[in-house]
């Protein structure tokens, strides 16, 4: 009996030390470990996407760790620290937006990178951190709800940087980075008749942005409301999409099974529809646990923002949850012909360097919110 006792008070204290060196380190643990989980079936997905060929693995296991430091980094920031430093990191990102309109590097009929050498960076990847913490410094000190003036401002904010993407072109990016602003807009309060105004707005202004969009972009809604029309043209994507989804059944057909990825019938499998493969291979439950994983992540993150102790770390940390939320369901929706083909990857899950290291920072600024609660509140 006694040495029952002995044990337990072994293992409470060694996990009261665990406790306290994350702590130390400004890690939340909670929260890493669902990180950890995506990060281990991303490998695993790359691995079989690329038939068995271990490329995709050790670059993105490269990619990994560098976001891994990237996060550790932006986590030991206290987050005072970040309010000085929001408007020049926002004005320096917008600038970069511009320079990309001027003299960015053109890919696949798209002007969105910058070439730093060896490097070629996406700057619109950072207006997804730059947007949410501009409007949280904005509004920190705003009466709420939210007034007409603080709201016209905000809207320049949003909007300026959301139409200089969109014009390199990137919609998808250019919704994300609007629905950011939007989001922080939503946790610090606005009305209700406010809400339907610009409901009703933004339904109105449908045809004349119809008129303004690439014809590649008319064609992505044209085949979204019916992928059957061309099957073997601009509705290719879904459709195939579907068919791995679907011929995963219940279980799937196992890792490395995968006829779809195997075959080379499923396009751009190790970014935007990587889903489609881990679908066909691990089936409806499979997927289920999955989306059980980002709900975990998402929870923890938004506990983290709803015990902030600051209207700017919770505006922050509320509205980085939700465009990771955001960019999920987008994926998903769009992977399974619901939503319209974006190009917007699965969040920690897709193959690439940039949206990775988005995310990972975004991640490393709510631990931030999480372990330096009580320097603010001192």
């Amino acid at each position: 009996m006694s040495y029952n006792l002995l044990s337990r008070d072994h293992k409470k204290t060694r996990g009261n030390a665990l406790i306290k060196i994350w702590k130390r380190l400004h890690i939340d643990f909670m929260l890493l470990l669902g990180i950890l989980v995506l990060g281990i079936i991303s490998l695993g997905i790359l691995y079989s996407v690329n038939n068995q060929n271990s490329t995709l693995f050790w670059h993105q296991i490269i990619n990994f760790s560098f976001a891994f430091g990237v996060m550790f980094i932006f986590a030991q920031i206290p987050i005072y620290r970040y309010q000085s430093l929001v408007p020049w990191f926002f004005c320096l990102t917008l600038l970069m937006l511009l320079v990309v309109m001027s003299s960015g590097v053109i890919s696949r009929g798209a002007q969105r990178w910058l070439n730093f050498g060896m490097v070629r960076f996406q700057p619109s990847e950072l207006m997804k951190l730059a947007m949410p913490m501009m409007l949280a410094w904005y509004l920190r000190n705003k009466t709420f709800p939210l007034h007409i003036k603080e709201l016209f401002y905000s809207g320049i904010i949003i909007i300026l940087p959301a139409l200089i993407i969109a014009k390199q072109p990137d919609l998808g990016t250019a919704i994300l980075v609007s629905a950011t602003g939007c989001f922080v807009l939503l946790l610090a309060g606005i009305t209700w008749r406010i809400i339907i105004s610009v409901s009703i707005f933004l339904v109105s202004v449908v045809p004349i942005v119809w008129r303004f969009m690439h014809s590649y972009q008319k064609m992505r809604l044209l085949t979204f409301l019916s992928p059957e029309s061309d099957p073997f043209g601009s509705g290719y994507n879904i459709i195939q999409s579907k068919i791995a989804i679907g011929s995963g059944g219940w279980l799937g057909k196992g890792w490395l099974h995968g006829s779809q990825a195997y075959l080379q019938f499923l396009p751009e499998r190790s970014t935007d529809f990587i889903f489609a493969v881990y679908a066909e291979e691990f089936g409806f439950i499979g997927s289920l646990l999955l989306f059980a994983i980002f709900i975990y992540i998402m929870g923890r993150s938004l506990y983290i923002s709803a015990n902030a102790q600051d209207t700017f770390s919770r505006l922050l940390a509320g509205s980085l949850t939700l465009t990771f939320f955001t960019s999920f369901f987008v994926n998903i929706g769009m992977v399974m012909g619901v939503l319209p083909v974006v190009g917007v990857p699965l969040p920690l899950v897709s193959y690439g360097g940039s949206s990775l290291i988005t995310f990972m920072t975004g991640f490393g600024i709510i631990m931030s919110v999480q372990a330096h609660r009580k320097l603010i509140g001192s």
